[in-house]
């Protein structure tokens, strides 16, 4: 007797796994065809960005060859300077902001001032940029205006930066004394070449030309 009901108890699950088939397999092999869709879409993104992350490696480390060449304003630092600018344009975002800052640095050196300048602006002004390369970039937009730039604008650009939570703030504030000597205020100078020349958590190289600058002014 028991052997009839368990006959009967595998049959009616046949029969019902047969009804679940028939009503909703359909679904069932659409749902696997979406799935394998996701994975397969999903692993030819990744070999995408991959495809693109090494071309703009390439293209990247190819710019740097040639700008450690180029002397002057010659077709060597031009075609680095290309190069930087084709990364920062079609590169992945871990490229874009270094191979800006590197084409800004080119150019200021190749005496395009204005054309670092806006370059230092745009990656300041960046939201989806690093932090800390964006002060960076504010920082050298302000160095490079320090003799003429307007006074109030670089201040206010300078006064989040000089912080003392700031990884620039020692950069920053040696800036900030040169605008106040510029200006003609020789005391705050001083106040912050002396500040500067005792901060241990500056370079060494601030250090030294904050102790040399604060004698020059009789600090």
């Amino acid at each position: 007797m028991a052997d009839i009901f368990d006959e009967v108890e595998e049959d009616l699950r046949a029969e019902r796994a047969r009804q679940f088939a028939k009503r909703y397999g359909g679904l069932l092999a659409l749902a696997v065809l979406l799935a394998l869709a996701a994975v397969a879409g999903w692993q030819a993104w990744r070999w995408y960005q991959l495809r693109q992350d090494r071309a703009a490696a390439s293209v990247y480390l190819t710019a740097m060859q040639e700008a450690d060449a180029a002397a002057g304003a010659g077709p060597a630092r031009q075609a680095a300077i290309d190069g930087f600018a084709k990364v920062a344009a079609e590169g992945p975002a871990g490229y874009r902001t270094v191979a800006r800052l590197r084409e800004a640095s080119l150019k200021a050196d190749a005496g395009d001032r204005a054309g670092a300048e806006a370059l230092w602006d745009a990656v300041a002004a960046d939201r989806d940029a690093d932090r800390l390369l964006r002060d960076l970039a504010s920082l050298l937009w302000v160095e490079h205006q320090i003799d003429d730039g307007d006074a109030a604008t670089l201040q206010a650009r300078l006064k989040p930066l000089t912080q003392p939570t700031n990884p620039w703030h020692g950069l920053a504030q040696e800036a900030q004394a040169l605008l106040d000597m510029r200006q003609g205020q020789d005391a705050a100078a001083k106040e912050q070449f002396r500040s500067l020349s005792r901060d241990p958590t500056v370079s060494e190289g601030v250090r030294a030309r904050a102790t040399g600058l604060l004698a020059r002014l009789g600090g």
